[in-house]
């Protein structure tokens, strides 16, 4: 369209749009907000919505689609979770007659890494937002919850940094990434689906399957965004510090940039100053355990294999209360601690937790009145928390002086503390209590929103605009009366505003001051001079009050913001207190026990128990586990498929990666050892948009735990080299376990199932490897699993038991156990192959045709068979073997 044709209101539109390029733009027109051009397509398309056009008379339409301004929230949710960004537009002014044009302007710009709103976020999650810079020899990335205000930065150097921090996003799971683009190749390298990895990025051995840049939105900023002076200058000035020595940032350059890149980001789409970002966390990896990516899936911890969330480690433990102690938890399973001294502190306060069980109800029934703390508060500072927000500010802090009360029982050390952490905010109780009606809107202006007696001004307005329809019932009995005119009336409408309506048949009794104002077929309408003097003074009001308890909500959000260090003390308490109760109450349902935790080398587990099939079996055979770093480092697991061997494995990291949660475990006894970090190479999962296929994925995951893995480390490897030829497969097997066992850097416990019974001989020449089993019972019938692990070594796998099991023919069943008997027995044909096809009936009559090599082989068979080999002298066998070598050759 030519611009010159566009009306004010599209060009006012163009000019916004133009500014914020990559967004979809909502433009507030009344009570709507509309998208217009492409924006309006994709809108259409993606909120399954009608398309329309405007100006079609003109020959060209614009096509446009809109949505209700009161429930814009829904739709954007839509949008932002399929990686959309949405600017919003609004109306800064209001509206009258005399302004043709009203101004509008992007106030936020919502993208799936800085959501605030309920219906956009997963309660018990958090919504990370990322950003990532670097150089070859260093890498740093800083995670911001804008909707807790946690803010938290990591940084890694040498060869395997860029590593390292891709294990920290996966661990984290950030919804957005932010990065400079001269970086834009590197992280194309590591988009499986969009991009092949550059030969560069393939240097570095990049991850395996599918990276953080896959799921979450990838946003490109300027490079001078994460400059190093300007993030330096802004973190400064937001934290209002001279240094960042307090931050523990000193020296750490290239996490700054990250930092001051994400808040940045954040202050330029929320178009707020985000002061409940009070504080920045450096992460040492080192001070927990560490959880690779495919750790953290093989392990089920957050989500199933199958996608689902029912059977995880998080299911089974979150009886959490609040929504900021499930993310709590989450964090907790995901970032296991690797501290003894607060390790022991948890345990010592989920113990008393379990062994008083009223005392714990009390606590988590008043926690269970408590509303999410931390993202209200968020909502407060960014101005769009609303007046129930306020109102569940106002009822949480209320219930806090109760559990503080209920606490002056707490003998552990972490229970005190999280005590005397808990302000009761008496000052800020009052003021909303005193300020906010009961049940306050859901939003400014619906309803009333300010408590009678607060505020003179605004009392009086009220009784002025309530007292309304007691004056208009008595103004029109009174003309009724002066009149002599029974059914007139006093009416209002939003055209006429108030006014007298007189019927035509009484229009004759009409007082000579009435002043005409509209003709009705049935009915005239009139209004006098008192009553247009009431009407500007009630429209008045009622306009007055509604600018009154807007400027009176504002002031009372900046008042509740002021106390935001507070606020977020106390909540961080109250999620802590959450966590440690939901695995009192875990514990107690589940029959878990204490485990025991040590500097040492060993990990003894007696009647351990998987806690997410249990749960979902309903009954569990427990099994036992003793490793150490010497005698028993190398256990090699033998067994049937489906005897138990891979739920073994798991359970023993389970239980270790819980007590490092600070949770009880699922065992009738557990001693362990701090462990640095937990590897799994278990199942397969190709990675064909990598082109590689499931055994080069296996290697890399195996090569990976080779290179990293230490002493401290727990490694379960399933089925190693299955993935290849067998012996290609055993000679790998064999190879890594003793590299596991002899390396002096890399000796991590390890626990190594495998049909590869070879691999049992590595319990006679390695001094620290053990043969354990899983028993089953044979019959005439079949097999039955048992469960159990014991030491020793399988003979058999067992593979046709659990073939008939999964319902394979009965004939493909007979012929492969006579296959099988013929390979065990070494049965071979004449020329060395296996009677694979010798007693299938209906073979009878088939015969191949020999080949003239067959043939000449066959024939010296026969008279090698023929031969008398007592009566022949020395030089007759010499001729003899001449001879057939003459025919063979």
């Amino acid at each position: 369209m030519n611009p010159n044709q566009l009306t004010p209101m599209l060009k006012q539109y163009h000019e916004i749009k133009r500014r914020y390029p990559g967004t979809l733009l909502f433009f507030r027109l009344g009570d709507f907000y509309e998208l217009f051009y492409e924006d309006a397509i994709i809108g259409a398309r993606e909120l399954e919505i009608t398309l329309t056009a405007r100006h079609k008379e003109r020959g060209t339409p614009v096509p446009m689609c809109g949505v209700p301004h009161h429930a814009v929230m829904s739709y954007i949710a839509k949008l932002i979770r399929k990686g959309y960004r949405v600017a919003l537009c609004d109306q800064v002014e209001e509206a009258k007659s005399s302004t043709k044009l009203v101004r509008r302007e992007v106030v936020r710009i919502i993208t799936p890494g800085t959501v605030l709103e309920g219906p956009l976020l997963e309660a018990g999650e958090n919504n990370y937002l990322a950003a990532v810079c670097g150089t070859a020899e260093a890498a740093a990335v800083g995670f911001l919850d804008v909707s807790t205000g946690e803010f938290v930065v990591a940084e890694f150097v040498g060869e395997r940094a860029w590593e390292h921090l891709l294990e920290q996003m996966e661990a984290f799971a950030p919804r957005e990434v932010l990065y400079p683009k001269a970086l834009e190749p590197i992280v194309n390298a590591y988009v499986r689906h969009e991009t092949p990895p550059s030969e560069e990025a393939a240097d570095r051995e990049l991850p395996v399957g599918s990276t953080v840049f896959d799921y979450a939105a990838r946003t490109p900023l300027e490079d001078w965004v994460f400059d190093f002076a300007y993030a330096h200058s802004l973190l400064c000035e937001h934290f209002g510090v001279s240094t960042l020595e307090g931050f523990d940032l000193q020296g750490h350059d290239v996490a700054v940039q990250a930092a001051g890149a994400a808040l940045h980001y954040v202050r330029e789409t929320q178009r707020a100053q985000a002061a409940h970002i009070t504080e920045i966390s450096f992460l040492r990896p080192s001070e927990f355990m560490i959880l690779d990516p495919t750790t953290v899936r093989n392990l089920e911890l957050v989500e199933a294999l199958d996608g689902s969330r029912e059977h995880t480690l998080f299911a089974v433990l979150d009886a959490t209360e609040t929504a900021m102690g499930a993310r709590l938890l989450r964090q907790w399973i995901l970032r296991p601690c690797g501290r003894l001294a607060e390790i022991t502190a948890r345990l010592d306060a989920v113990e008393e937790f379990v062994r008083r069980t009223m005392w714990r109800d009390q606590v988590r029934a008043r926690l269970k009145r408590v509303q999410d703390l931390e993202r209200v508060l968020a909502r407060v500072n960014m101005g769009t928390a609303t007046p129930r927000d306020l109102a569940a500010l106002r009822n949480s802090l209320a219930v806090v002086p109760e559990i503080k009360d209920v606490l002056r029982e707490a003998t552990a050390s972490l229970l005190e503390v999280l005590r005397e952490s808990l302000d009761e905010l008496q000052d800020v109780r009052a003021l909303l209590e005193a300020a906010l009606v009961e049940n306050p809107p859901a939003t400014l202006g619906d309803g009333p929103t300010i408590r009678s007696g607060f505020h003179a001004e605004l009392d009086e307005l009220r009784a002025l605009a309530t007292d309304g329809k007691s004056y208009i019932a008595r103004l029109e009995q009174r003309e009724r009366a002066r009149t002599g005119i029974p059914s007139l009336k006093v009416k209002f409408n939003q055209v006429f505003g108030y006014f007298i309506e007189v019927s035509k048949a009484n229009l004759h009794l009409v007082p000579p001051e009435y002043e005409r104002k509209q003709t009705l077929v049935g009915a005239e309408r009139f209004t006098t001079p008192e009553l247009k003097d009431y009407e500007a003074k009630i429209l008045g009001a009622e306009e007055r009050i509604l600018e009154l308890e807007r400027e009176l909500f504002h002031e009372l959000r900046q008042e509740v913001a002021r106390a935001t260090r507070r606020i977020q003390a106390t909540a961080r308490a109250l999620a802590h207190l959450d966590v440690l109760a939901a695995l009192a109450e875990t514990a107690v349902r589940r029959n878990y026990r204490r485990p025991i935790l040590t500097e040492g080398d060993e990990i003894y587990i007696r009647a351990g128990r998987h806690p997410v099939v249990e749960v979902q079996l309903g009954r569990f055979v427990p099994n036992d586990l003793y490793m150490n770093n010497t005698t028993d480092r190398l256990l090699i697991i033998t067994g049937p498929n489906m005897g138990g061997k891979s739920v073994y494995l798991r359970q023993a990291a389970l239980i270790c990666l819980m007590a490092q949660m600070g949770s009880f475990v699922p065992a009738e006894e557990a001693r362990l050892s701090l462990v640095d970090r937990i590897f799994t190479r278990v199942g397969s999962s190709d990675s064909v948009a990598r082109g590689r296929s499931t055994f080069m994925v296996e290697m890399i995951e195996t090569a990976k735990i080779l290179n990293t893995a230490t002493p401290r480390s727990l490694v379960l490897l399933d089925e190693v080299g299955r993935g290849t030829a067998t012996f290609d497969g055993l000679s790998i097997a064999w190879a890594v376990a003793e590299y596991l066992h002899n390396n002096a850097n890399h000796a991590a416990k390890t626990l190594f199932a495998t049909h590869y019974h070879e691999l049992t001989e590595l319990a006679r020449v390695l001094p620290g490897a053990r043969n354990y089993q899983v028993l089953v019972k044979e019959s005439k019938g079949g097999i039955l699993f048992l469960h159990k692990v014991v030491e020793g070594s399988a003979n058999k796998s067992y593979g046709i038991e659990v073939a008939r099991l999964a319902g394979l023919p009965r004939s493909v069943i007979a012929r492969a156990r006579e296959i099988l008997e013929n390979l065990e027995a070494n049965e071979l044909d004449p020329m060395g192959r296996p009677r694979l096809a010798e007693h299938l009936p209906g073979r009878e009559g088939w015969k191949r045709q020999p080949t003239l090599f067959e043939a000449a082989q066959r024939s010296l068979l026969d008279e090698l068979r023929a031969l008398d080999v007592d009566q022949l002298s020395p030089e007759e066998a010499k001729r003899w073997l001449q001879e057939a070598k003459r025919k063979l050759l």
